[in-house]
């Protein structure tokens, strides 16, 4: 009887402990109180690392806390989205993210992290792809280029930033879409990409909006993909005017280790949109090129949601 009614003190006091323990886990803490780390996956003067440059001053003086921006490079990004997603959901540790790298990612291989560990705070760019080549390139027209790569199969180069990302499903989109054959060539990020474009390394890119805009005069866009065109250069055809039914753009926002608290993401969240809605940001993305956007946590989840059943249709499809 005695050994009874001492293990139910036991189980009591331990599942005491317990509850007091996750009461005090939720329990809302001042935040932040340090320095934050804002991890970057891809090479520095990319997209990425400049629009993090953009918004560290504004953050800083939301969140009252230093923004330290670091990097983590490589696997096109994915080897810091696993650091991201296996750091300690305290706040402290927030990455940039990019649909759809991580929704394709995951769908080829391991790669250390799923799309579903991705816990957004913020969606605040969004980035069209353009078919380019340079200015001397014998290729005037997206017709011209097609030709060559049905009738050479493999000896068109197209450049992108990162395997099994946005640049490389359009690539990808491209070949199932016209019949050309082409290779894709992987880099570690939009700044060696262009510099390879520019070094005529490769013979052709599927280049962002802003490294289009910032070189329009040594390229030439035979074909942006997207609906309608580009404000930014109004004179380069849509691929869907072309005959080409495609529209690809790679989005980016912020996110945070799964399993951190609510009160966190909502103030991340907050403190992101509240500088993605800055004038002086609002401007300086759309003079580099980007098309500026604002989503809090709850609508970037709803989105990366969605583009995610999305992009596994298409994967799916290009797998046929």
């Amino acid at each position: 009887m005695f050994r009874k009614i001492l293990l139910l003190t036991v189980i009591a006091l331990t599942l005491g402990l317990w509850l007091t323990g996750q009461s005090w886990a939720q329990k809302e803490t001042p935040y932040p109180t340090r320095q934050i780390n804002y991890l970057i996956c891809f090479d520095p003067g990319g997209q990425s690392d400049r629009v993090a440059r953009l918004q560290q001053p504004h953050l800083e003086k939301i969140l009252g806390q230093k923004v330290l921006i670091d990097y983590k490079v490589g696997g096109g990004g994915s080897l810091g989205w696993r650091e991201l997603v296996r750091a300690k959901p305290d706040g402290y540790l927030m990455a940039g993210f990019n649909i759809p790298h991580t929704i394709l990612q995951p769908l080829q291989q391991d790669v250390g992290y799923k799309t579903e560990e991705i816990n957004p705070v913020s969606l605040f760019q969004r980035t069209p792809l353009g078919l380019a080549v340079l200015n001397n390139s014998p290729f005037k027209t997206v017709q011209e280029f097609i030709d060559y790569g049905k009738k050479n199969p493999g000896l068109l180069t197209i450049g992108g930033s990162g395997a099994f990302s946005g640049y490389h499903m359009a690539a990808l989109r491209f070949e199932k879409l016209t019949g050309a054959k082409v290779t894709y060539v992987p880099f570690t990020g939009s700044a060696p990409q262009m510099t390879a474009f520019l070094g005529g390394h490769v013979n052709a890119i599927f280049g962002a909006s802003d490294d289009l805009t910032r070189f329009k005069d040594k390229l030439r866009v035979l074909g942006f993909a997207t609906e309608t065109r580009f404000p930014g250069l109004p004179d380069a055809p849509t691929l869907k005017e072309k005959g080409i039914d495609m529209a690809e753009a790679v989005d980016r926002g912020s996110a945070v280790p799964p399993k951190t608290p609510d009160y966190i993401v909502k103030k991340l969240g907050a403190a992101f949109v509240e500088t993605a809605k800055h004038p002086d940001v609002v401007a300086e993305m759309k003079k580099q090129g980007f098309i500026p956007i604002a989503m809090g946590p709850e609508e970037s989840k709803a989105y990366l949601d969605k583009m995610t059943a999305i992009y596994k249709e298409l994967a799916a499809g290009l797998q046929k």
